[in-house]
């Protein structure tokens, strides 16, 4: 599987756009982190709640990228149209929320692993089915 994706990332034909989603994606999980630590260290809010509020920020701000750069092609225009994706994107980025922050919680909790570098792995671990959802229903 991971043969295929690094295939699909260099010379498929969604190899540009993917590329595009992965490059906003670290963007977007920079920010994302940022945010995060910003929230916990200088906010005090618990580390949980501030990831999921860090996340739904980030999520309105990637959409705004991505239909812009990512998913051109398909691109959104109009306040309708927008809304409708922005909901869609919500609701496949809303499903990924528990994965991304059950990675969180077992990792630091069980493996103590800080919470900056277990947000990463969670990221990392709800990316795949984000782009897939997000490009096969976001963007259709």
């Amino acid at each position: 599987m991971l043969r295929r994706l690094l295939r699909a990332v260099l010379v498929g034909p969604e190899a540009p756009q993917l590329r595009r989603f992965f490059l906003v994606g670290v963007l977007a999980a920079g920010f994302q982190t940022a945010l995060l630590g910003t929230l916990v260290e200088w906010g005090r809010v618990q580390y949980l709640l501030a990831a999921v509020v860090s996340i739904e920020i980030t999520i309105i701000l990637q959409y705004g990228v991505n239909n812009h750069w990512t998913f051109h092609a398909s691109r959104h225009q109009g306040w309708r149209e927008y809304a409708q994706g922005l909901l869609r994107t919500n609701v496949v980025r809303g499903t990924a929320i528990p994965i991304q922050v059950g990675v969180l919680y077992a990792l630091v909790s069980t493996a103590a692993i800080p919470y900056l570098i277990a947000n990463g792995v969670g990221i990392v671990v709800s990316g795949v089915y984000r782009y897939v959802l997000d490009s096969r229903w976001t963007w259709q």
